[in-house]
């Protein structure tokens, strides 16, 4: 997705723009009626001319008032017919146009939620809401305004252009060697214009990404008081666009240029031909206005396709972008032919000598032959250090990824064999890093259980020690929580988080650090609701403070992506090696070493 390999797709010309046409099926009524108000402000706007010879050769030279007046009555009828067939083909091709655009939203957005954590590890979520919204308003500019622009200007060209032919053959003639001469800088300038499209969208991208990217750590920036080199570092990305954006529009202007000069150059020296045709008697001087007024038409609808072929061409590089996306499948994703595990999931749980590498990290193994078999209704802590794998393991249960050796089995059957929704369904997890969304309190707990009533959303709140502080709130669960929980404490957020976890009521719970954002009466609190929790279900703890797995059934140590020892807490430390040694490390100097057990 970066500069180097999007170039040269950009050559595909307007072979994206095919991509919206399944949209556009969806809406064959509006196309039609679109197309209908089309043809009727065609054809008014075409008879304008014929009116205004018949009006100047025939109603001056009867010196007939009478027909005068039916002459401007007939274009004041013709004028009426214009315009309301004018507007009402803009209203038709405006809905049109939302309408697709908001049916290619929905599109990418539904593909970017099944993509999966691979495709995230390479791309950066500032390009991906750039082609969401950019790419998509460039699409929708083209159908709900370009197109219809440029099927009337072709329209008005065909019929200006067989009309001159019917006025005046001969001058038509010499109008029409000018045409090649038109259509060469098209081709020639279009080109560039379209590759500079698709540089310009590329470059909003990478700003949109900075953005996003220094707008979702403003806190950090501004605790290294870094604001002035981010804003330093988003101009440079502001400037780059603006250059990218000044070449588009230097080419699209000269091109404009050389088309109209030749256009208008043409018909200048077609009329002067016209002009001594009248003078010489071989031509009346109503033909002569109807065909400068054809002329007229065709030199304006000329005009307008080059406006509107800028911003085909620029849609055509966002339809490019947002076709790539589409495209791209997950590797992650439910098979073809499913199994169903008998309910109730009873979570048992089993790796087979699982060996995995992350695909940005492909020189080093995040897990190395690891097996671990977790019977229904065991706590298993995972412990070791930074860079072990326990987050792996997480990782792997959920299928985010998918082992590259082994196997990993939920009630006897491989995950890959089950549906996404069945594996995700069957856990509960409570992550390190609490994501709080821009919604009410009951929205957020109701992550883990969308349908539940209002009642089994506060029994979960009190469970997690969470209800007070609601209700401490100005509006109580319907209180908006801000972008990323911002008007809650870290300890707050994570209680958030461990009331959706009871909500959803699943079989395996997933604890990551369920408690290290609370203080030590508040996780003495959680620390009962989590127990109770955990009764009769499978669950599986990371954890960093080993005080906090004490009491777990099994602790599992690892180091280096493979299994070094396991046990209980007392049979490991008498054991020795790293886990006593991680043990030492944070129980001899420990506030609360007097409360660990040996």
């Amino acid at each position: 997705m970066n500069e180097a390999t999007a170039r040269p797709r950009s050559q595909q010309g307007l072979r994206p723009l095919a991509a919206v046409l399944p949209y556009l099926r969806r809406y064959r009524g509006l196309i039609l009626a679109w197309l209908t108000f089309l043809a009727l402000s065609s054809a008014a706007t075409l008879t304008l001319p014929v009116a205004v010879r018949i009006v100047i050769d025939e109603g001056f030279s009867a010196a007939d008032a009478a027909f005068v007046d039916r002459a401007f009555i007939g274009l004041l009828g013709v004028a009426l017919v214009l315009a309301v067939s004018t507007a009402l083909r803009f209203l038709f091709v405006s809905l049109l146009g939302e309408r697709v655009a908001a049916d290619l939203r929905r599109g990418v957005y539904d593909r970017l939620l099944e993509l999966d954590q691979a495709f995230y590890e390479s791309t950066r979520t500032g390009e991906l809401l750039s082609r969401l919204t950019t790419d998509t308003e460039l699409v929708q500019t083209v159908v709900g305004s370009g197109a219809s622009v440029a099927v009337r200007s072709a329209v008005t060209l065909l019929g200006a252009s067989s009309m001159l032919v019917v006025t005046s053959p001969k001058l038509a003639g010499y109008a029409a060697l000018v045409i090649p001469l038109v259509l060469l800088p098209m081709i020639l300038f279009g080109r560039r214009v379209r590759g500079l499209s698709r540089q310009s969208q590329d470059r909003i991208a990478d700003t949109s990404a900075l953005a996003g990217e220094t707008l979702g750590a403003i806190h950090t920036v501004q605790s290294y008081t870094r604001e002035r080199a981010m804003a330093a570092r988003f101009a440079d990305a502001v400037g780059r666009t603006l250059e990218t954006a000044k070449r588009r529009i230097h080419t699209r202007a000269l091109l404009t240029a050389v088309v109209i000069l030749l256009v208008f150059g043409a018909i200048t020296g077609v009329l002067w031909v016209g002009a001594r045709e009248v003078l010489s008697g071989a031509m009346r001087p109503g033909d002569l206005a109807q065909f400068l007024l054809f002329a007229v038409m065709v030199a304006g609808s000329v005009g307008a396709l080059v406006e509107v072929w800028g911003d085909v061409q620029r849609a055509a590089g966002a339809m490019e972008r947002i076709g790539e996306l589409l495209a791209t499948a997950p590797s992650i994703a439910d098979p073809e032919t499913p199994t169903s595990p008998v309910p109730p999931i009873r979570g048992l749980l089993r790796f087979e000598s699982v060996g995995f590498h992350y695909p940005s990290r492909p020189d080093r193994a995040a897990l190395d032959g690891f097996s671990l078999d977790i019977r229904p209704g065991e706590t298993v802590a995972l412990v070791g250090p930074s860079g072990a794998g326990k987050t792996t393991v997480f990782q792997l249960l959920q299928r985010f990824h998918d082992p590259q050796q082994g196997r990993i089995l939920l009630d006897g059957h491989d995950l890959r064999a089950l549906p996404l929704a069945i594996v995700r369904g069957a856990m509960a997890l409570v992550p390190q890093d609490t994501v709080i969304f821009g919604a009410s309190a009951a929205d957020n707990i109701r992550l883990g259980c969308g349908d539940a009533p209002l009642d089994a959303v506060q029994a979960a709140a009190k469970a997690a020690e969470a209800h007070e502080f609601i209700m401490a709130q100005p509006q109580g669960y319907d209180t908006y929580l801000g972008e990323r929980g911002v008007r809650l404490s870290g300890g707050q957020q994570q209680r958030i988080a461990i009331a959706r976890a009871i909500l959803k009521n699943a079989p395996i719970l997933l604890l990551d650090e369920a408690t290290s954002a609370l203080d030590a009466q508040s996780e003495a609190a959680i620390q009962t609701a989590l127990e109770r929790l955990m009764e009769k279900r499978t669950t599986l703890v990371i954890a960093h403070r080993l005080a906090t797995v004490l009491k777990a059934d099994r602790i599992v140590v690892l180091d280096g992506g493979r299994i070094v020892a396991q046990g209980r807490h007392a049979d490991l430390l008498a054991q020795g090696g790293l886990y006593a040694e991680l043990a030492r490390l944070q129980f001899t100097d420990s506030p609360r070493a007097a409360e660990v057990p040996a």
